[in-house]
């Protein structure tokens, strides 16, 4: 059934072109109103307009639209007509039969738009057929007569369709360029439908196999409009990514769906160059409402094509001129017209042809108007009286109803009328009325009177709290009117204090809690009049019921102001001297109904003054003073002395000056001893100012060291302090030094310290030498000496000398001492060189040397030879006068003794050391015994690793070549285990890879015809130990557990070097270790967490590392909190229990022993000492010990009293108390008397060893080396000494 006629027509019937919002928000195409002459041929055929489908039955609803590819024929020429003159515009919808070929390959529902093609065909996109219906495609062919103009292709945006100008028909036919595409999308959104207010997504997928990065996905409605600036409540974009899969899911939810979120929607994918997209749609269906409003969104939803045998022709300008202008475009999009606006040009052409109705003979006025409450009459006059009659409101048929007097139909001869009752606003509607096929329509419009104020608002005055009711009466019942205060509409939403009530005409607004905010100009608004009235909230007068109090408060107290004021939900204000105070961490204000408090949780002293409450709104006030005091403080921390105590040098001016405080300001006294410090002092003064006192002392001087006592004094309290100062001078000189020893170019020198070291710890000394002829004084030294000795060098022989002393301190360097005595350096030679036997017989030794390297100015007298029988001390003098050659043949010896010999250079000063042979010379044929060198790494216990290799060289001399055999454990050594390799001079012991079972003793015999010599290596195998037998729980008290366990079985065989104890909580069972290298077999384990359970292993440790094992306490060690009953935990278990208990009347309380820390300060003490050590040249030399102390010592390495200090051939470490020096390829100079010296604040301790040094070289290679021959003898001869011990 058509609707009636729009509001916006003409009362004359003639429609005018209008434009209004349809229900997506979008302006409409204007409607057209024309009266079109149908064509001769549709008045002789008297067909009707068509609706609907073809193949829809008459009665059914009508189907949408299928979407159909709509193509302009082109236009006969004038030729073909022969006339000039405009003709009826026939329209017909014919079906072709197409084959799949004239369909672009490739196209479908999501091909891409191309940018030249007309946006009909762009927003109307088909579905891809399927094989079976290829040929089934409609296309619709208009025939235009030949005076028409091309049609214009229609265009859509946001599913609304739009007349624009079109493209030529002759362009028509021209191939359409489609830019080039990349398939990206393996899943597109489909077209569908919803209800109004249904939720719906839209999925679409692109597969990133190869994809480097995400592809660039938008969402557009319509041609233009983006919707990622859209999103909101009711659109929502996501976007997920399978790794697995690997897929990118891209969706459009729309929540809630309203009828204007129909139409046309696309999907724009780009990657890179590549480029694809999905155009579907979206119907929002309305809910059935009975009405035959023709919505052309419908349109949109897509249908599988229907395969009909044939398709009956349509004539569209029946259909055009019957139907309603707001009809048009749905008609168009029915039937593919893509030129809609000119082909409504071309019909307004035609000349009109006035049709008498056959029903009516009197229709119904364009338009009536009524007053609200009032009635209507609509009359209508019918041609035939018999014709049934059918009245309709909006398109909705109006039914009589027996108990309704609402509509009223009468019948007046030819006359039919309907009397519309009390017309409200509801009755503002389209009307129309129908006879048969035909039908009228009008327009009603209701207008409503204004509403009046009967009875206005009036004003009030009350006070803060109370409740305020503003009433007013209006001429209607139920009537809208708006509440203003002060011009301003009242808010009344849930949150607000304003309510607003209606009881019929009655209009109230209440505020249940006034304010004096509430005060203004209340005025309520109505259609046909307004009423004002002004409201005042007044305070409620103030009453006081306890004021603010004076205090006193000690500073870091509490402080706590305190008043009750009516009314008690009055806020208010708090200031300190006039300032305001504003809540903080440390400021606490509270406001409980009648009381006011004021906390501060730590009193300072800006918090003194003067406190003003100021209740809100009222002009009174409450005060008080508040006064803080702090007892007086002397602030020495701030001097950053060590124990108070201020060191300077004499002369110079000091200035103390120590912070101090208190409240009130206190009254300071300095004191040293009983001696009162006063302010008016010449030299020393006290001076105090402010919060800092100071003392004053211009010129310092030795006596002013000592102890200073500072008094402080105020109402608060009394505060006593004590400053030492120590007053440090230059030391004073040394007395005159000692020169007990004088050599050629050096004397030994020593002195004592100074007896007043200036208060300050002497740092060494500085040593001076002079002729005793000259006045200039030389340095010897630039570094100082911190012994209390020295041997001065580089002196010349015979020229006489004199030393002094200078005492160094912090402070500066002492006067010089007074010299020492002249003494005059003269020197005896040095030894005679290369001593070696040049022949033996049985009864003489004839030996020869070389002249002392170093004579001297004292010259060379002679040589003195001297020898002794081996093993005796009784030397023998062989030449009773000096003799001046280098060759000296002893006589008279007795044949088959051994006897030593040595060879004294003699001069003015005296002999020289002795030159001794290094070996014994048997007097007979000189035969060479054997002789072990057993390295000095191998003189102790050899160790190894299992799997490590064993090589041992051991050389050995002898003459003839000695026999050479190996014992281990006095058996003969098996030569599939150990490889033994024997040459001239060494002997190689060889294992590939180590045993246990190689541990032992191996004895070497060298035995050269009766004499033998033998020596014995310990190789000691060692592997990782076992872990220890037994590990307890012997006891669990507070936060500890004493645990003790006995060693290993296996030891690895090596000495167990400690243990490793670690500790995990039951819940995580996650080890941490708590200590390491730990000697002992019991431990405490302390700072245990309350209420864990615990559980303890340990590993033992030897040189190789820990045992691969470790041993786990078979029970736990539960923590237990103070005041629970160990009967309350699981069995098996250790609990830590308080040691005694006492049951006072409120409860059980742990009663806990103090201990005092230990001390584990100590001095220096050795553990292990130094031992006496023989060295062989050429072969690193290393000395051990090991010392305890605590804080840890400084350790001082020296040789022969003097310290080593930056020397490449030694180097020294230390590392967990044994301190270790290594001496790089030693030499005979090496020998000599090694102490180490361990050093902190509580003492020191030492100790010495002595080192050897034998030459593991010929007389002949030492002397090659370029060793003096007194070295080479005094080595032979402590060697000899040696082996008589042995």
């Amino acid at each position: 059934m058509p609707e009636p006629t729009k509001k916006d027509e003409t009362p004359n019937g003639q429609p005018e072109e209008s434009v209004a919002p349809d229900s997506n928000g979008v302006l409409p195409l204007p409607e057209i109103s024309l009266e079109v002459s149908p064509p001769p041929e549709a008045v002789a055929e008297g067909q009707e307009p068509v609706e609907t489908d073809g193949t829809q039955p008459e009665h059914a609803e009508p189907a949408e639209p299928e979407p159909v590819q709509a193509v302009a024929a082109q236009e006969p020429g004038p030729a073909e007509n022969g006339s000039n003159q405009p003709q009826p515009v026939e329209v017909g919808v014919k079906e072709q039969a197409e084959s799949g070929n004239t369909t672009e390959k490739g196209e479908g529902p999501c091909s891409p738009r191309p940018p030249d093609e007309d946006d009909a065909a762009a927003t109307t996109p088909s579905p891809t057929p399927r094989p079976e219906e290829a040929n089934t495609l409609k296309k619709l062919s208009i025939e235009l007569p030949n005076d028409s103009v091309p049609l214009p292709e229609m265009g859509r945006k946001d599913s609304v369709w739009s007349l624009g100008e079109g493209q030529a028909p002759e362009d028509l036919d021209k191939p359409i360029d489609t830019p080039p595409r990349s398939t990206l999308l393996i899943e597109s959104p489909q077209s569908a439908s919803m209800p109004v207010g249904g939720d719906i997504s839209f999925v679409a997928k692109v597969e990133a196999k190869d994809l480097l990065r995400k592809p660039t996905v938008k969402w557009f409605k319509g041609k233009w409009m983006d919707l990622a600036s859209k999103t909101g409540k009711h659109l929502q974009l996501k976007e997920t990514f399978d790794r697995q899969t690997k897929i990118h899911t891209f969706e459009m939810h729309i929540i809630k769906a309203k009828e204007n979120y129909a139409g046309n929607y696309r999907c724009e994918v780009t990657y890179k160059d590549k480029f694809d997209s999905c155009s579907f749609d979206l119907e929002v269906k309305e809910a059935e409402t009975g009405s035959q409003n023709i919505d052309i969104r419908s349109a949109f939803k897509r249908r599988e094509p229907k395969q009909e045998d044939e398709t009956p022709d349509v004539d569209v300008w029946d259909i055009l001129k019957n139907a309603r202008p707001d009809q048009y475009e749905k008609i168009a999009f029915m039937y593919g017209i893509t030129d809609l606006r000119g082909l409504l040009r071309r019909m307004k052409k035609i000349p009109k042809q006035e049709k008498k109705s056959e029903a009516f003979a009197k229709k119904l006025e364009p338009a009536y108007q009524v007053d609200k409450g009032g009635k209507i009459r609509l009359v209508v006059d019918l041609a035939d009286p018999t014709v049934d009659l059918k009245w309709y409101k909006n398109g909705q048929e109006i039914r009589p109803s027996p108990n309704q007097r609402k509509y009223i139909f009468e019948h007046k001869g030819t006359q039919r009328i309907m009397v519309i009752n009390n017309c409200s606003v509801n009755d503002d509607a389209a009307y129309s009325v129908a006879a048969g096929d035909e039908k009228c329509a009008t327009e009603l419009f209701v207008k409503e009177l204004p509403v009046k104020i009967v009875k206005g608002v009036e004003p009030v005055k009350t006070t803060v709290n109370e409740r305020i009711e503003l009433e007013c009466e209006v001429s209607e019942e139920g009537a809208q009117v708006k509440w203003m205060k002060n011009g301003v509409e009242v808010p009344t939403g849930v949150r607000s204090r304003y309510r607003v009530k209606s009881e019929g005409t009655k209009h109230f607004l209440v505020i249940d809690d006034a304010s004096r905010e509430d005060t203004g100009t209340y005025s309520i608004m109505a259609s046909g009049g307004t009423s004002e009235a002004h409201v005042q909230v007044d305070l409620k007068p103030l009453k006081i019921y306890q004021d603010l109090q004076d205090m006193k408060v000690m500073l870091g107290q509490p402080l706590k102001l305190h008043c009750e004021i009516y009314p008690g939900n009055v806020p208010g204000r708090w200031y300190r001297n006039g300032q305001l105070i504003q809540p903080n961490d440390r400021i606490t204000i509270i406001h409980r109904n009648k009381v006011h408090r004021l906390e501060i949780e730590s009193s300072s002293l800006h918090d003194s003054g003067d406190y003003t409450f100021v209740p809100e709104g009222y002009s009174q006030s409450l005060s008080a003073k508040i006064h803080i005091i702090d007892p007086p403080r002397v602030h020495l921390d701030s001097l950053n002395f060590p124990d108070n105590m201020v060191t300077i040098v004499a002369g110079n001016k000091l200035r103390l000056e120590i912070p101090i405080s208190g409240e009130p300001a206190p009254r300071v006294v300095w004191m040293k001893g009983e001696r009162v410090i006063l302010e008016s002092g010449h030299r020393v003064r006290a001076e105090t100012y402010g919060d800092q006192t100071s003392l004053t002392i211009d010129i310092t001087e030795r006596e002013d060291s000592g102890n200073y006592k500072i008094v402080l004094q105020n109402e608060a309290g009394e505060a006593t302090a004590s400053v030492k100062i120590k007053v440090v001078d230059i030391p004073d000189p040394p007395e005159a030094p000692l020169v007990p020893v004088v050599g050629g170019d050096w004397c030994s020198m020593t002195w004592e310290p100074p007896k007043y070291d200036g208060g300050s710890p002497m740092l060494g000394y500085f040593i001076e030498r002079k002729k005793k002829q000259s006045s200039r004084w030389m340095r010897l030294n630039f570094d100082l000496i911190k012994e209390t000795s020295f041997e001065p060098k580089k002196m010349i022989e015979g020229v006489p000398y004199e030393v002094r002393i200078f005492a160094v301190n912090a402070i500066g360097v002492s006067k010089p001492s007074e010299p020492s005595k002249a003494f005059t350096p003269l020197a005896v030679t040095s030894e005679p060189t290369m001593l070696v036997v040049d022949d033996v017989t049985d009864d003489t030794v004839t030996v020869k040397w070389r002249p002392p390297e170093t004579i001297g100015a004292a010259g060379l007298d002679g040589y003195l030879v001297e020898y002794c029988i081996e093993g005796g001390n009784d030397w023998v003098v062989s030449n009773k006068e000096l003799t001046e050659k280098t060759k000296y043949t002893i006589t008279g010896l007795t044949p088959g003794s051994k006897i030593l010999v040595r060879v004294r250079a003699i001069n003015a000063a005296g002999p020289s050391p002795p030159r001794t042979l290094q070996h014994a010379v048997l007097v007979k044929e000189v035969i060479e015994p054997p002789k072990i060198r057993v390295p000095r790494h191998l003189k102790q216990t050899y160790t190894r690793r299992v799997g490590e290799a064993v090589n041992l060289v051991v050389p050995f001399m002898g003459k003839p070549r000695p026999k050479v055999t190996w014992l281990k454990e006095g058996k003969p050594i098996e030569p599939t285990h150990v490889s033994i390799r024997n040459t001239d001079c060494d002997s190689i012991i060889f294992i590939r890879k180590a045993e246990r079972s190689h541990s032992g003793k191996y004895e070497m015999t060298v035995q050269v015809e009766n004499h033998v010599d033998t020596a014995i290596i310990d190789i000691q195998i060692v592997d990782l130990p076992g872990p220890p037998q037994c590990v307890t729980i012997e006891d669990v008290w507070g936060g500890n557990v004493a645990l003790v366990w006995t060693p290993p079985k296996d030891n690895g065989n090596a000495p167990i070097t400690g243990y490793t104890i670690q500790k995990a909580d039951k819940k995580t069972m996650e080890w941490f270790t708590c200590i390491e290298q730990y000697h002992r077999t019991c431990i405490t384990i302390t700072e245990l967490v309350v209420g864990n359970e615990y559980f303890f292993r340990i590993y033992s440790e030897n040189m190789c590392g820990l045992s691969e094992a470790a041993t786990v306490t078979k029970k736990s060690a539960l923590i237990v909190k103070e005041g629970i009953s160990p009967h309350d935990t699981a069995q098996h278990q250790y609990h830590a229990q308080p040691h005694s208990f006492t049951l006072p009347p409120t409860g059980m309380q742990l009663k806990t022993h103090e201990f005092n820390d230990r001390d584990f300060k100590e001095a220096p003490k050795f553990t292990q000492p130094l031992i006496n050590t023989f060295a062989i040249a050429g072969y690193n030399a290393t000395l051990n010990c090991s010392v305890r102390a605590n804080p840890r010592p400084k350790v001082i390495w020296m040789k022969n009293k003097i310290a080593i200090l930056d020397d490449p051939r030694y180097r020294m470490f230390s590392n967990q108390g044994v301190c270790t020096l290594e001496i790089r390829k030693p030499s005979p100079y090496d020998g000599g008397m090694y102490t180490c010296k361990a050093i902190n604040d509580l003492g020191e301790a030492q100790v010495d060893c002595k080192l050897e040094v034998k030459g593991g070289f010929t007389f002949y290679e030492l002397m090659q080396r370029g060793v003096p021959l007194h070295l080479i003898d005094k080595y032979i001869n402590e060697h000899k000494i040696v082996e008589q011990e042995k």
